[in-house]
């Protein structure tokens, strides 16, 4: 508990300093991992991890390296998708309260690894609830880095505490699935921060920028250029971490068939919320291209049309004139010659 705790504090400084004087990402980028190594190395560590459909037990140097990368990685997800009022503190209070959810399904057959888990995802859903009071849209308060980094250190914490050290020969087999494993379940409740913080690094990095570089390409920032507003686009974000947040724990409540049912329709229902103000601004568009183009289609079928019938008109005149030019050819021959021959009579 006093590592995370001083983990927390040195975070939340860490994030601070970079509010203040707006550090080098290599500087930040230094800095959180030094605090994530420090808190693998005062206890806080992954210690079991999947393979094969059970769970091994790492060495000490995977468990502490896969643990800082993992925090290191959340506090990159969760600032980078902090864009908006609401964004983050919303998809990291559903991510807690799956948290809490599946550690109370851990709890009921060792509650001793569940205990500081749940209390660490309260206090952070808590946490979020309060501070989405004055960070809704049009926010009065904004967390900055400072707090958008304590917030995926926190839940990155209380993950590994719940899963980290399942012993594998105290826990059936039914009680977990593979997804819910250590490695996993932090980027399934994390999703949506996840896949925008990997699709900005590759982005900037075929750019031959820094990862760290901003830019206004973030999923959130499509969003809005899309038509979406800032309430609605939050709103569906919102939806889409829920969807893969409570998704995967649906399966402990519910049968497979109906999760194959539910999800894939949930899945449509988001995505036509999604494109909806794209579709309804494309569509007229669409459709005024498609007039536009058989407009232009007739007209050149018109002009096409009417060059051919002056080709036409034009081929019966030339051959008119050439039968004319045919027809009164001879007489002018036969008068030429009559008059030739009378010329010497004339003349006798």
């Amino acid at each position: 508990m006093w590592v995370i705790l001083a983990g927390g504090i040195m975070i939340s400084l860490l994030g601070m300093a970079d509010d203040l004087w707006d550090l080098d990402w290599m500087l930040k980028l230094a800095g959180q991992l030094l605090i994530s190594v420090f808190v693998a190395w005062g206890g806080l560590q992954i210690v079991s991890l999947p393979l094969g459909g059970s769970l091994i037990t790492a060495s000490p140097s995977l468990s502490m390296a896969i643990t800082a990368f993992l925090i290191v990685a959340s506090i990159n997800a969760v600032n980078f998708v902090d864009g908006l009022d609401g964004l983050a503190a919303g998809i990291v209070a559903i991510g807690g309260i799956a948290f809490a959810a599946y550690s109370y399904i851990i709890a009921r057959s060792s509650p001793s690894y569940a205990s500081l888990a749940t209390l660490i995802d309260v206090m952070m859903v808590g946490i979020c609830v309060g501070f989405l009071l004055h960070n809704w849209h049009p926010a009065k308060l904004f967390m900055g880095d400072s707090g958008s980094m304590l917030l995926g250190y926190l839940i990155t914490c209380a993950s590994i505490v719940m899963t980290g050290r399942l012993d594998p020969a105290s826990i059936h087999a039914s009680i977990y699935l593979p997804v819910f494993m250590p490695i996993l379940l932090p980027i399934l409740v994390l999703f949506l921060p996840v896949l925008d913080m990997c699709l900005a690094i590759v982005r900037r990095l075929a750019k031959g920028q820094s990862p760290m570089h901003p830019d206004r390409m973030h999923l959130h920032h499509r969003m809005l250029k899309i038509g979406h507003s800032v309430r609605g686009a939050v709103l569906i974000l919102w939806g889409w971490a829920a969807l893969i947040a409570f998704g995967s724990l649906t399966i402990l409540f519910f049968k497979a068939q109906h999760v194959a049912v539910g999800m894939p329709i949930a899945v449509v229902v988001l995505t036509i919320a999604t494109m909806y103000p794209y579709l309804r601004h494309r569509i007229p568009e669409i459709q005024a291209e498609n007039l536009t183009l058989e407009s232009a289609r007739k007209n050149a079928q018109y002009s096409v049309s009417k060059s051919q019938s002056a080709v036409g008109e034009s081929r019966d005149s030339i051959g008119s004139q050439a039968a004319d030019s045919m027809t009164d050819s001879p007489a002018d021959s036969r008068d030429s010659q009559a008059g030739e021959v009378q010329d010497p009579a004339a003349d006798k």
